[in-house]
Formats: C-alpha cells, structure tokens, sequence
C-alpha cells in the first residue's frame, strides 16, 4: 500500500489520504520529486491544504498553474473575500448583480441539486451556517431556537433568481455559501485544464475533494485511503483503487463540537437547522465528475442511507461507501 496522510478540509471536510510530497504548506509551494516526469505545487486557499501532482504529460510548469487557478476561483467564489461574485451577491440588498460565467455555471448546478433534493442541499444556506459557525476559531456554541428559526426564514434557493448573467436575491437577507459544490466544480475545472495542456496521469486535492487523472504512469491505479471516523489521523478504514475519477467523502468527524455529552457537526440540514441526524458517520462518492459527487456525498449522508439508495437509482455510474455510526460499511454500485 502506498503511504497515507490526513488530509483535513476546514471548508467541507473530508476523510481522504493519499500519497502527497510535501504538507501543511500555508503559501504556494513547487517540488520535483526524484522520480522522473512528477511535479508537486501546493498552497493553502480555500482554508485548506490543496496540492497538484501531475506525473506524466504536460510541462513543469502545470501544478504552480493550477495554483494561481486556485487563487482565482477562491476571489470568485468565496462568501467571506470582499469583492468577489458572492460576496457581492450577499451584499446586494436585492439589487441584480452581474457574475462571472463560472459562477453562473456554479450556481446553476447548485440550484439543479437543490431541486433535485427539495432543498435538503441549499446553495442559499448561508444565514444558517453562519450562524453555527463551524469554521475555524469555531466558538463551539449551540445557537438558540429563536436564532436557528430566524435564519431558516431566509433559507430558501428559491430566492436566488437568474437572468442572463445577473443574479438577483429576492429576499435581500439571504445569503449564498457554496460550500457543498465549489471544491468540486473547481476540481473538474483543473482537470479539465491539465488534460488540455497533455497531462495524462496527475493527482488534484482540494483539501480532500482527490480527483485523478487517468492512471499512475506504470498503468495501475491508484489508491486512495479513506480515514476511519474518530479515529487517529492515517487510520484508513478501506482503500479505494481508482483510474479519472473523482473521490469526495462527507462527514460528521472533522468539523464538530461536543456541547452537554452532546456531538455538533457542520452538515446543517436546511430542514431543521441543526446538524443532520442520519445515522451515518461517513459518505464517499466516487464519480465522473467532481462536483457531481460533492454535492451527492453532502446529500446522501443527510438523507441517510436507506433514502440515499433511491436518489443513487437515477445516478447508476456513481459509485458510494456508507459509513454508519456503528461502523458498519456499505457499498453501493460496486
């Protein structure tokens, strides 16, 4: 087996380890590995740690590339930079506002899954999960009812309304956090731009959203560890072998508070306002596309594994681990 690392994602955690040359960078960073062809960039955006490994194809200068996207997409995407499309949006007052094609393109497939769930996934989540405040220098409170039942009144995507390219907020105290998507769009977005520059065998970590392309250059798969729930750091509780695929894993153990003998995690259900009790511990989706498996992985561990079974009816290519809070692991489309 190839070595394991932890990888901790403060934004969307996630419970993947794989092979990685150098970690816990908080700038970009550029390294040549002895082996021949491979080359590492990593950088801290997103408030994690991502790295790009390319092995074969392309040039040198690829992954410190895919950091500068990197940087681009977070002044984009991000709700807490001032100046970027969402921030603009959540500030608007109700007034239209015109975004960039990606973040169209984002909000777009966010809105799909939020029809598709009956808003269980929530592109317009954002009072909610402010609110609990599950980032980092968390204050490990649990918001009063009142708060909670306050903030759900401005959950709604339907309040997020598109028209060309300008985005309107009907109501004007809703806010956008696309938390559970944009590392997966972003990912597809940097394979997509290695495979356009000749890459044909490389690694992209999104602070846990690991999205291959193709194989290792000897042709085998590659391997990918999912952390045990609650367990030490590089515990895998299974191993995965894929081949240009994408690996996402959703939750309960990385972002979470114990208040009273009572555990607190960061997947909100937009139904309750608190943290979705599903009797699951973990989901991993693998896919073709990564922001497909993002949101699914957020999705399935709300609904929990028995309602996750016939949303993955309509996605028969996508692949999913169940880890329940008893431990127990389940395989779907394997």
């Amino acid at each position: 087996m190839l070595p394991l690392f932890k990888l901790k994602n403060i934004f969307h955690p996630i419970c993947i380890l794989f092979p990685l040359f150098l970690m816990g960078c908080s700038v970009p960073f550029s390294q040549t590995s002895p082996e021949a062809g491979t080359v590492t960039a990593g950088g801290f955006y997103f408030d994690t740690v991502v790295s790009v490994t390319v092995y074969e194809g392309g040039s040198d200068e690829l992954p410190g590339k895919c950091m500068e996207l990197m940087e681009y997409y977070e002044n984009l995407l991000s709700p807490n930079i001032e100046g970027s499309d969402i921030w603009n949006l959540n500030h608007s007052a109700g007034a239209a506002v015109t975004v960039n094609r990606d973040t169209l393109e984002l909000l777009e497939i966010a809105l799909k899954y939020a029809r598709l769930s009956d808003g269980l996934v929530d592109p317009a989540i954002g009072s909610l999960s402010r609110l609990w405040n599950f980032g980092s220098g968390n204050r490990e409170i649990v918001p009063s009812k009142q708060q909670i039942e306050e903030a759900l009144t401005h959950v709604d995507y339907h309040s997020i309304i598109i028209n060309g390219n300008q985005v309107t907020l009907k109501d004007p105290l809703t806010r956008v956090e696309l938390g559970f998507i944009a590392k997966g769009y972003i990912g597809d977005k940097l394979k997509e731009y290695l495979i356009s520059r000749g890459v044909t065998s490389a690694l992209i970590n999104l602070g846990g959203n690991v999205v291959a392309v193709g194989n290792k250059p000897d042709g085998s798969l590659f391997r990918i560890g999912i952390q045990k729930p609650f367990a030490s750091p590089g515990t895998a509780a299974l191993t995965l072998d894929i081949s240009d695929l994408s690996v996402v894993s959703s939750g309960n153990y990385e972002r979470y508070f114990e208040k009273d003998g009572k555990l607190y995690h960061h997947i909100l259900s937009p139904k309750t306002g608190y943290p979705s009790l599903s009797g699951l511990s973990q989901v991993t989706v693998l896919s073709d596309a990564s922001v497909d498996g993002d949101a699914l992985s957020t999705l399935c561990f709300i609904l929990g594994y028995e309602k996750a079974l016939s949303v993955l009816e309509s996605f028969p290519e996508v692949r999913a681990v169940f880890i329940t809070e008893e431990g127990d692991i389940l395989y779907v489309n394997f």
